[in-house]
């Protein structure tokens, strides 16, 4: 079995991009959870 190095490499570079993309897209939605939270509490009704 044979293993190319370069293209090995190659490929981690592409698997990091789109880790990465994956990461800053999970970051934004959590941030716009808490500035919609923050924007538009729950309404707590005393009984």
């Amino acid at each position: 079995m044979h293993i190319d190095v370069a293209a090995f490499l190659e490929s981690l570079k592409i698997m990091g991009i789109g880790m990465l993309g994956i990461f800053i897209v999970t970051m934004v939605l959590i941030g716009v959870m808490v500035l919609l939270t923050k924007a538009f509490p729950e309404k707590k009704e005393d009984k």
